[in-house]
C-alpha cells in the first residue's frame, strides 16, 4: 500500500520540501496544492490563514483518503498546526525554521533568518530563537519579494539578480554573519544564486531534510488509507490562472500528472 501524502503552500515554494520527501519516499502517492488564490500567505491574517488551511484539506479528503498532510509554508506553520491537528485523525506536519540545526553549525554564532514577513514577526519564531539560539546573534530579514521572485523563476527559469541583491543587501558586508536559515519553503530554489550575492555566508539551512525524516518515522508501522482509485500524483490550485498551461508543465517535471483547480467554497 502507498501513503497518501498532501503537501500544501500558497506557491510553489513547497515543492522544495515535497523534493526532500520523495527522495526518501518515491513510491508515495503524492497530491500538491497551491493556493494560488490567497498567494502570498506572507500578507494574510491568522484566522484567513487557518480557515483557508481547513478548506483546503476538507475538500481533498472529499476526492482522496488521506494519510497525512505537511504543511509546506514555514509562515502557515507557525499559525494552522493546531486547529488542523484538532480537525483531522491524519498526522499534521509542519515546516519551522530550523533555528536549532543552525545554532548548532555557526561558528560565529552569528545567524540569518530569510523568510516572509509573516514569519519573523510571529512569537512562535521568537520563542524559537529563545530555546535554541539564545547565545547567538540572530539578524532578521522578511522578505515577501523573494517569495515573488522564486515563483518568476519556477515559471521563467529566470533569476532577477538586482532585485534579489535588493533583499539581501545589509548582509553582503556583514562582518560576523556565517550561517543564514532559509526560512521559507520557496528559498532553497534560489540558493545558488543567494551563494553567489553572499559568499562571506559558510553555511544555508534548509528544513527539507528534518521534515523528511519526520515523515518517514511517523508513517512506519502505519496502516494505510485503502481505496480502490488509481494512486497518480496529482496538482491542484485554487484559483484559474491565464498561465495554467505553463504551470501544468512546471507540475509535470515535479512528477505530478496533471494540474487541476480545486474547487474551494469560501466562506
Amino acid at each position: 500500500m502507498k501513503p497518501t501524502i498532501l503537501l500544501y503552500d500558497s506557491g510553489m515554494g513547497g515543492l522544495t520540501i515535497y523534493d526532500a520527501i520523495r527522495q526518501s519516499l518515491p513510491d508515495a502517492h503524492y497530491l500538491y496544492c497551491f493556493d494560488n488564490a490567497y498567494f502570498p500567505y506572507s500578507e494574510k491574517s491568522e484566522p484567513t490563514l487557518i480557515e483557508r488551511a481547513k478548506l483546503i484539506v476538507q475538500k481533498i479528503t472529499q476526492i482522496y483518503p488521506l494519510d497525512m498532510v505537511v504543511v509546506a509554508c514555514n509562515t502557515a506553520s507557525t499559525v494552522v498546526l493546531p486547529a488542523l491537528r484538532e480537525e483531522f485523525p491524519f498526522h499534521i506536519v509542519g515546516t519551522v525554521p530550523a533555528i536549532k540545526p543552525a545554532a548548532m553549525i555557526s561558528e560565529t554564532k552569528t545567524i540569518g533568518l530569510l523568510a516572509t514577513k509573516g514569519t519573523v514577526s510571529r512569537t512562535y519564531v521568537d520563542d524559537l530563537i529563545t530555546q535554541y539560539a539564545s547565545e547567538c546573534v540572530v539578524e532578521k530579514i522578511g522578505t515577501t519579494d523573494l517569495v515573488e521572485i522564486v515563483e518568476y523563476k519556477q515559471q521563467t527559469g529566470k533569476v532577477d539578480m538586482q532585485r534579489l541583491q535588493k533583499v539581501i543587501a545589509q548582509w553582503q558586508e556583514h562582518p560576523t554573519l556565517d550561517t543564514v536559515i532559509l526560512g521559507c519553503t520557496h528559498f532553497p530554489l534560489v540558493k545558488q544564486e543567494l551563494q553567489q550575492l553572499l559568499p562571506n555566508v559558510k553555511f544555508f539551512i534548509d528544513p527539507g531534510n528534518g521534515i523528511a525524516k519526520r515523515v518517514i518515522t511517523l508513517l512506519e508501522n502505519k496502516i494505510y488509507q485503502e481505496n480502490d482509485m488509481e494512486k497518480i500524483n496529482q496538482a491542484f490550485c485554487t484559483a484559474e490562472i491565464d498561465n495554467l498551461e505553463v504551470r501544468e508543465k512546471v507540475m509535470q517535471h515535479w512528477g505530478f500528472k496533471t494540474l487541476k483547480v480545486l474547487d474551494l467554497e469560501w466562506r
